[in-house]
């Protein structure tokens, strides 16, 4: 992350013993049961990872988010106005089967455990990505993931409304099981303390001549770093605890997958990395690396061992 020959960074790197000491001296308010349902396949989430990761990420978010709030305060007595706080936007970016869903679970869960931040949300950019009938239409559903595939102009909307302050603002949803947009079917954001928006490239600057991206709205932002041989173990190791899973049930799309052996699975899942995943990541995802805020490298065993923050 150098900036030049003399070694300079925006950045502070931070090992992760040192991080873990920034914790609250109060443990951890998740317990074995609440890790079952916010870990993703694969994910070596445990409460030490809890303990040690994720507890000073989720106070520090919330340091910046009363901070935000004082500036508001601030402001709004500089302009004699009145009127309220908007939400606090936390964008959470990184490849797939980098483990940026469960980062976003556990933070949510954290962060709706502070008393100043009782209310937040999660929204995906999953529901953003054009439906599949439209994708085929131009000729990209063999893209679905690249910036190309979104509906930049609807999401940039929504969180135009949720930073403009809208008292209801509804986003689309997505079904992993369908792989495809529900027709219909929202989830509803209603002024929360905080918003975290995850995606494989919610960090883009703007595209097409377009003068704002939805990044330039997030007030806080997070990018879940792996090296990309490690990445693509981890799904191809997804896609074979899928095989018995999810891809299992005759609804699912991927159901023709199911009866594939270990070594078909393994050859499919390795094509489709190679194909679609890795060029995604390195073209588009990995370059927004450093426009985030704060860092989260993974090692090969799936947990964070540094943590590198943007410095003021």
């Amino acid at each position: 992350m150098a900036d030049d020959a003399l070694g300079l960074t925006p950045f502070t790197e931070i090992p992760r013993h040192r991080w873990a000491q920034l914790a609250p001296t109060t443990p951890s308010p998740l317990e074995t049961a609440d890790l079952e349902r916010l870990r993703g396949l694969g994910d070596a989430l445990d409460l030490d990872e809890v303990q040690s990761v994720y507890m000073p990420l989720s106070r520090l978010i919330a340091l910046y988010a009363l901070g935000a709030r004082r500036t508001h305060s601030s402001t709004s007595e500089f302009l004699a106005s009145h009127q309220a706080p908007t939400p606090f936007i936390v964008g959470v970016a990184g490849s797939v089967a980098v483990g940026k869903s469960t980062i976003s679970r556990v933070l949510q869960e954290l962060l709706s455990r502070f008393s100043e931040t009782p209310t937040v949300a999660l929204v995906t950019t999953d529901g953003f990505l054009f439906p599949n009938d439209e994708l085929e239409r131009r000729g990209i559903l063999h893209r679905k993931g690249f910036p190309e595939s979104y509906d930049r102009r609807s999401l940039l909307r929504f969180v135009t409304q949720v930073k403009s302050g809208a008292a209801s603002v509804k986003a689309p949803v997505y079904s992993h099981m369908e792989y495809d947009i529900i027709p219909g079917e929202y989830v509803t954001v209603e002024r929360p303390d905080i918003l975290i928006i995850e995606g494989l490239n919610v960090l883009q600057p703007p595209r097409g001549g377009a003068a704002l991206a939805v990044s330039d709205l997030f007030d806080f932002t997070v990018y879940v770093d792996a090296r990309t041989a490690d990445i693509e173990k981890w799904y191809v190791e997804r896609f074979l605890a899928l095989q018995t899973g999810a891809f299992a049930d005759p609804r699912s799309h991927f159901h023709k997958y199911a009866a594939l052996s270990r070594s078909e699975a393994i050859a499919e899942a390795t094509a489709i990395w190679k194909s679609v995943n890795e060029p995604n990541l390195v073209e588009n995802i990995a370059p927004t690396r450093p426009r985030a805020q704060l860092i989260l490298r993974k090692g090969a065993d799936h947990t964070v061992s540094t943590v590198l923050l943007r410095k003021i």
